[in-house]
């Protein structure tokens, strides 16, 4: 006679925690696919409205990685 096991309490939480990590890893590997094309502009043609796109996706990492890493304005 078989018995089935218990689902884990965090069986649920681990999943959804898996899911997302994941998602972030396909992010951040098209991100630096993208980095390494140069965010699909070429030297001729950059422009300041480049440049603003790229501060402003600049800021939006550094949100991120100073809460991951408590730093900046999540400095505790």
């Amino acid at each position: 006679m078989a018995t089935s096991r218990a689902p884990k309490q965090n069986d649920k939480a681990l999943s959804a925690f898996l899911a997302a990590k994941a998602e972030i890893d396909t992010m951040l590997e098209r991100l630096k696919t993208l980095s390494e094309e140069h965010f699909d502009v070429s030297p001729e043609e950059i422009n300041w409205g480049h440049v603003g796109t790229l501060t402003h996706y600049a800021g939006l990492l550094r949100q991120i990685t100073d809460s991951a890493f408590r730093e900046g304005e999540f400095d505790e």
